[in-house]
């Protein structure tokens, strides 16, 4: 078993032997222990589909329609889903390295375990997105994207790009944010309930508050 320290979080990641993949660049209901290298599945339908101990890289998933299914015990390398809708997808115990999710939509989507490291967000739409394990995002870019009705108790950021970052009915109790710059962040202070912070984000934290609140501040 692969595991992954981020923070104060332990996150289980999938461990894949190479040799026990079988190569594919076909699109199938279900693929399971296959290895999918460099793939063209631009606007490619899916309904129902698993994916299970499976390994993807490089591989265009753009603007493509993924509804329902899972995807479990993967790793997800160098793939685009730039405007890709994902609805009511199970992601659990996965890795996804350096893949582009810009201007994707992700309705009610389930993670657990899941770790996306060096991937773009901007101008991304989480909607109704939960976590039921631990989540962690390492070195992306969540510029201008937007979270709405989502539950990530357990979610950590680390050296994260946040600028315009919207946050709308979010439960983020326990969220870890620690090592990003939140002076950008579009947010009321509700959505921020709960969450860990380090001394150095107290600044951005009282421009949130003097925001929200319409104080002015003047010297003495």
């Amino acid at each position: 078993m692969r595991t992954s320290a981020v923070g104060d979080v332990t996150i289980l990641l999938p461990d894949l032997d190479p040799a026990d993949l079988d190569p594919t660049t076909d699109l199938n209901d279900d693929l399971s222990e296959a290895l999918v290298e460099d793939a063209s599945w631009r606007s490619a339908v899916l309904e129902d589909v698993r994916v299970r101990g499976s390994r993807i890289i490089g591989t265009d998933l753009s603007e493509s329609a993924w509804e329902a299914g899972s995807l479990f015990g993967s790793e997800i390398v160098r793939t685009d889903f730039s405007g890709a809708s994902l609805s009511g997808v199970s992601v659990e115990r996965c890795a996804v390295t350096g893949s582009r999710f810009t201007g994707s939509r992700l309705t009610d989507v389930r993670l657990k375990d899941v770790l996306f490291e060096g991937c773009r967000f901007d101008y991304a739409a989480f909607s109704q997105v939960a976590a039921a394990g631990a989540v962690g995002f390492v070195d992306c870019i969540l510029t201008d994207a937007t979270w709405s009705s989502c539950r990530l108790p357990n979610v950590v950021l680390r050296s994260c790009r946040l600028d315009r970052l919207e946050l709308e009915s979010c439960q983020l109790a326990g969220a870890d944010l620690r090592g990003n710059s939140l002076h950008d962040l579009k947010t009321t202070l509700s959505n921020l309930r709960g969450v860990t912070l380090s001394e150095d984000q107290l600044a951005d934290l009282t421009s949130l508050t003097v925001e929200e609140f319409g104080l002015t501040v003047r010297g003495a």
